[in-house]
């Protein structure tokens, strides 16, 4: 029998459950979703130059630095 459970780990309780559930790796099968912080990012497949242009227009929206300047 398998039970499926969503732990929110923003919080220190869901955290300390994950952390908890790790050290029983024998019994235990976690699977971690990939983040999609970029709209649509997880839906496609994206070539090198695709990738490294989202790449970098995330790093100036998130940190102000235009990495083509440095």
């Amino acid at each position: 029998m398998t039970v499926t459970a969503e732990i929110n780990i923003e919080s220190p309780t869901g955290r300390r459950i994950v952390r908890e559930l790790e050290r029983h790796n024998k019994v235990v099968k976690l699977s971690y979703p990939i983040p999609s912080e970029v709209e649509g990012i997880a839906e496609k497949t994206y070539t090198f130059d695709e990738f490294e242009k989202l790449l970098f227009k995330e790093f100036k929206n998130r940190y102000g630095v235009d990495i083509d300047e440095v």
